[in-house]
């Protein structure tokens, strides 16, 4: 598999990558200052490739780069978090 290359369509709301004629993408909205993660979406054709991880990961790290608060709904990236606690700090903590 080439290399990703993935990109932020803002009109969209969509973290997206293209691999093998398919598209996949992380769904995002933004809601007063804060990037809430709504839904991953990656084709069967290119599961178990690290393709949802990746676009989790950017989504996280731009996030970071941003200064905005995450909000997490989409459960493959609730599933991410779990096993990447170094962006614990990112979550908008409602307690």
């Amino acid at each position: 598999m080439e290399p990703l290359t993935i990109f932020n369509d803002t009109k969209r709301q969509q973290f997206q990558v293209e691999a093998e004629g398919e598209v996949a993408s992380l769904e995002y909205r933004m809601l007063d200052g804060t990037i809430v993660l709504m839904h991953t979406e990656v084709p069967d054709k290119l599961s178990g490739h690290g393709i949802g991880s990746a676009l989790a990961e950017y989504a996280l790290k731009y996030a970071r780069a941003n200064h905005l608060p995450v909000k997490v709904y989409c459960p493959f990236v609730q599933a991410y978090l779990k096993r990447h606690p170094e962006y614990d700090d990112l979550l908008l903590r409602t307690d």
